[in-house]
């Protein structure tokens, strides 16, 4: 099976600040890839690299086979054109109706005319149950409808690899069911390679077809989501159990509370 990205032998920081190191990842086509890990642990940033919008230090990132970080500004302007990304609350003009949201990257990426524009955004609207919402503005639909035109506007261009960050971050539980199976179901219709960010356990297990835990900017585990509820390694443990104890300790490293209390020593 052809990979449509590929991380290899990856570190990336900012100064003496390592953000990822170690890496090593695939994501073949067809398949919804999850990158999952507490707050911090690099999962944007593995987005942001993937896009071409940052630079590794050591290592390569490949698209289709080509280095990324290698690329002229013209041929990575051409690869993105091939990527969807939805932003972690979707991001809408808020000055643009529903329809003009999806309809602008194909109005700037294309020379389209504006007739099969038009039918093209009914068509990606229809896909996620709103082409009856195309001419509101985005002040006038639920959280849970912007998410869902943010990922028509994702689509618009058919795109081989979609980027996920949170998407399901501030959803009620009706809206979340809605927008997982949307990026399960789009993900096989359009045979692409999906990347999903996210920290939420239940809908991402659900429709995804392998999982990388992340922690401090390395992998420290991987496999199917099976093989991740059954893990005994005890950060996916208390990552996916929810447990309140366990590696990621509740309080903030720190003294004894008696010696900020002056307490120390005291009988």
């Amino acid at each position: 099976m052809s990979n449509i990205a590929e991380i290899s032998d990856l570190a990336f920081g900012y100064g003496d600040r390592m953000i990822l190191s170690d890496l090593n990842m695939t994501f073949p086509k067809g398949k919804v890839i999850a990158v999952m890990g507490i707050s911090g642990s690099g999962k944007t940033t593995i987005l942001r690299l993937l896009g071409g919008l940052i630079t590794p230090q050591k290592g390569e990132v490949l698209i289709g086979g080509e280095r990324l970080e290698t690329m002229d500004t013209a041929k990575l302007y051409r690869q993105r054109r091939q990527m969807g990304m939805l932003f972690q609350h979707g991001a809408l003009f808020t000055d643009l109706s529903v329809f003009d949201n999806v309809a602008f990257p194909l109005r700037e990426q294309t020379d389209l005319p504006e007739e099969l524009i038009h039918d093209l955004v009914l068509m990606k609207l229809d896909a996620v149950g709103l082409r009856s919402a195309a001419w509101l503005m985005p002040s006038e639909i639920s959280g849970g409808m912007a998410r869902r035109v943010a990922l028509a506007r994702t689509i618009a261009l058919d795109p081989q690899l979609i980027l996920y960050d949170e998407p399901f971050t501030g959803l009620d539980p009706i809206s979340m069911g809605v927008t997982s199976n949307l990026i399960r179901r789009l993900n096989d219709v359009l045979q692409s390679t999906t990347v999903l960010v996210s920290h939420d356990v239940p809908e991402t297990f659900a429709i995804a077809d392998y999982v990388y835990f992340l922690s401090e900017g390395k992998i420290l585990a991987q496999g199917t989501p099976a093989e991740m509820e059954q893990s005994t390694d005890p950060y996916v443990y208390q990552f996916v159990h929810a447990e309140m104890d366990g590696p990621v300790a509740f309080h903030y490293p720190g003294q004894p509370m008696a010696v900020d209390l002056g307490l120390e020593g005291t009988p």
